[in-house]
């Protein structure tokens, strides 16, 4: 029962606001009664939590090549493995549009829901931190700029460009636009190399 109230929720978040959104949506969708939605989850807010801390272990997952410094097709390039993890992400969030889109928009009116999405934002930017603290290339480059301070800002970023791809506005609703934005981002503040991105057709 609990996981149709959560298939529900993101099901209705792929159509509907969150702010528009009630608890007898919900139920009416889920096939459930009050007193049982009531018993899993105190509110809707609490639904939108956990939908969206699946989703960040999703996009932890997509992170892994670059994090934890894997091979892809072979190679060990870091620029290679930004790209896969940017590329992972930019998908992540067009599947899970609605739920990711919901956080942000309502984060700044909802003060648990502020509280949950920095704290599942700081987990990219802990993550990131480590990985660069952990490259000598990287450091290098950097100086002495506060490997956190880097971290977080490109974790920032990042969201900011998916969250405006997931709303379907230009040039990010072109994936391979936004891929090679980011990677490009990431590669030349990190290691000075950046990629080819494609001509703008505008040009």
């Amino acid at each position: 029962m609990r996981e149709r109230i959560l298939s529900a929720t993101r099901e209705l978040l792929r159509e509907r606001r969150f702010d528009a959104l009630s608890v007898a949506d919900i139920l009416t969708a889920a096939e459930v009664s009050r007193a049982s939605f009531y018993f899993y989850f105190p509110s809707k807010q609490a639904v939108l939590g956990e939908l969206v801390r699946d989703a960040v272990t999703q996009g932890q997952q997509a992170a892994r090549p670059w994090v934890e410094g894997l091979q892809i097709d072979g190679s060990q390039d870091p620029v290679a493995a930004l790209r896969a993890g940017v590329r992972d992400g930019a998908r992540l969030w067009r599947d899970n549009a609605g739920v990711l889109m919901a956080i942000v928009e309502n984060q700044g009116s909802d003060d648990g829901l502020r509280a949950l999405w920095l704290e599942q934002m700081d987990l990219f930017t802990d993550a990131a931190a480590a990985r660069i603290e952990s490259d000598p290339q990287a450091r290098e480059r950097l100086g002495d700029m506060s490997v956190r301070a880097v971290a977080a800002s490109l974790t920032w970023m990042g969201e900011r460009l998916y969250y405006l791809a997931a709303a379907g506005v230009p040039p990010f609703d072109d994936e391979e636009v936004l891929v090679d934005v980011l990677t490009n981002a990431w590669t030349s503040i990190l290691y000075g190399r950046p990629v080819e991105c494609p001509k703008d057709p505008a040009d």
